[in-house]
């Protein structure tokens, strides 16, 4: 667990730039950035390693959608200003799995792909009517004791056979499915 994990520094803080604006911004600030600027995001696959590290579980999250279905998710969320990737990575699995899922980012994260959402669909696989999105997407180890959190219902850990079933793909919105399938093919356990 990194101890950076918190709220970004606060800009008057002694020894940094005077020009360090605050890394939160209200939702009418969100809104506007949101139509001018592409967002930047984390996607993470938690996932269970066996003790040769072979994946043997994802996780995926059971939520209720703005219109009302069911959908499974991902782990994904915001990258803050003045927020290192591990560290966005780290709060939001906190966030979504709770304080014990004890994340294992490893000491060079680097993304198994880039998912570019647009609000527009059909430009590619991926789609988020909010915003023109751009997702670093890491396939993530758990080591703890796993709890959804927010406004997750429900966390399932799958084979990742399962996860990439067409069953499970329809569940995911978004273009997520797209990231699970290329995250299991990253790790070799694409079926």
């Amino acid at each position: 667990m990194t101890d950076t994990a918190e709220l970004p520094p606060d800009p008057h803080e002694p020894g940094l730039p005077e020009s360090l604006p605050s890394a939160w911004l209200s939702e009418g600030e969100l809104a506007v950035v949101r139509q001018q600027v592409p967002i930047l995001y984390v996607d993470a696959v938690p996932v269970v390693v066996d003790d040769s590290g072979d994946v043997v579980a994802v996780g995926l999250l059971l939520r209720v959608s703005p219109n009302g279905t069911m959908t499974r998710a991902l782990v994904t969320g915001r990258v803050n200003y003045h927020e290192r990737i591990r560290d966005a990575l780290v709060r939001h699995i906190e966030k979504d799995l709770g304080p014990m899922a004890l994340p294992q980012i490893p000491a060079s994260p680097q993304p198994f792909t880039v998912a570019e959402y647009f609000p527009t669909p059909g430009i590619t696989a991926y789609h988020d009517p909010r915003q023109h999105a751009v997702s670093l997407a890491y396939v993530v180890p758990v080591a703890g004791d796993c709890q959804p959190r927010q406004d997750a219902i429900e966390l399932a850990w799958l084979t990742p056979e399962q996860a990439c079933e067409d069953a499970v793909q329809l569940e995911m919105e978004g273009g997520q499915g797209v990231v699970l399938r290329q995250a299991m093919a990253y790790v070799g356990r694409l079926p």
